[in-house]
């Protein structure tokens, strides 16, 4: 008699909870985009020849503010109203997908105490002021978001690990939403990845495959991208935290793409490698060899990924220290006090202030120069 009751309630848990889970954004995964369409390999090998990883920024670079958000529609001070999208969430940064208001679907990561979130506001705002493609990365107060889970990553992990959408979501309401601190808001770049496979980006030692030739990058802009790589020290650089991109537009009428781009993807895993972390920032190096030019991530976790030791050309390290050298310590200090760097719980004191990042930045640049000259192209 107990049992029975108890599979009873036990059943009418389960019926509630779906109810629930349908109102908050429907049980399965979201299709496959057409934007995401796989093209053969041969034609992904060709698109990352005629790649391109660098434009003239539209802000001069000494006048970039790098205190605040990239143009877009989300604003510093902001918060952010959403419903919740059962999509699936890779990666291990907590975060989840969210529709706004406008109808579009943004990836939110959150967490307090997260050091990824920080970081990867720095490191795009200062990319994108470069001149090298990134993503939009918005900084906001909070985010609310209604029929989120208590913990919307966990939740989504559940649903991709045993399929059970109404048990995962429980918690989860319609009529209720969860406010989200310390939370960031994503959009990617828009546009069509070029993937021969599932989330396949690409990995550095392929950036070798560019062919100026062909109509991609010069050598100078492609070793300036691994010097950015190595001065911002972003080690997790396995394929799928790179992008190979057909920007929105850029297509001809048999639908190839006429103006692809290679770009970072993810740039949470910087400014360590322990990530956010100063002293071994400071310590990180950037040459093997300073004298001869040869660049390494070796002593990075899993020594260097993707990114094998590599001679920068003399034309690559001028390109990059022409654009470093623009900016200024004044906007130094603003990009580390506006990505929220300094107000990270640190546990070294000296991290709380922008003026200790700004001059581990420009001594990170001055290595850059003191070396060589390199190699000609």
């Amino acid at each position: 008699m107990m049992g029975g009751t108890f599979f009873v309630r036990l059943r009418l848990a389960l019926t509630l909870i779906g109810i629930s889970a349908a109102a908050c954004g429907g049980p399965s995964h979201s299709p496959q985009r057409s934007s995401d369409r796989l093209v053969t390999r041969a034609a992904r090998d060709a698109a990352l020849a005629r790649a391109a990883v660098w434009r003239e920024p539209d802000v001069p670079i000494e006048r970039a503010d790098l205190s605040t958000n990239p143009s877009g529609p989300f604003r510093d001070d902001e918060e952010v109203r959403c419903t919740f999208v059962v999509q699936a969430a890779g990666g291990t940064t907590p975060k989840f997908y969210c529709r706004t208001a406008a109808g579009d679907v943004v990836k939110v990561k959150y967490g307090t105490g997260n050091p990824e979130l920080p970081a990867e506001i720095a490191a795009t705002r200062l990319l994108s002021a470069l001149g090298f493609p990134v993503d939009h990365i918005y900084r906001v107060r909070d985010v609310r978001c209604e029929g989120c889970p208590p913990d919307p990553f966990v939740a989504l992990r559940c649903i991709d690990r045993t399929g059970a959408t109404s048990v995962c979501l429980a918690g989860a309401s319609a009529d209720r939403a969860m406010t989200f601190s310390s939370a960031v808001v994503e959009r990617p770049l828009e546009g069509r990845a070029i993937d021969s496979a599932p989330d396949e980006g690409w990995s550095w030692f392929e950036l070798d495959r560019i062919d100026p030739r062909a109509g991609g990058a010069p050598l100078a802009q492609v070793d300036a991208l691994r010097l950015m790589a190595l001065l911002l020290a972003h080690w997790d650089n396995k394929g799928s935290n790179q992008r190979l991109l057909c920007p929105a537009g850029a297509h001809d009428e048999t639908s190839a793409c006429t103006a692809p781009i290679a770009m970072v993807r993810d740039l949470g895993a910087t400014f360590g490698p322990l990530k956010l972390d100063l002293p071994h920032w400071q310590a990180a190096p950037i040459w093997a060899d300073a004298a001869g030019c040869r660049a390494t991530m070796r002593s990075f976790p899993y020594n260097g990924g993707t990114f094998a030791d590599h001679v920068i050309s003399e034309e690559g390290r001028q390109f990059a220290l022409r654009l470093l050298r623009r900016l200024s310590a004044g906007q130094l200090r603003a990009l580390f006090r506006g990505s929220g760097v300094t107000t990270f719980n640190h546990v070294v004191t000296a991290a709380h202030d922008p003026d200790a990042w700004a001059q581990a930045f420009m001594a990170r640049v001055a290595a850059i120069e003191a070396a060589g000259p390199c190699p000609a192209a």
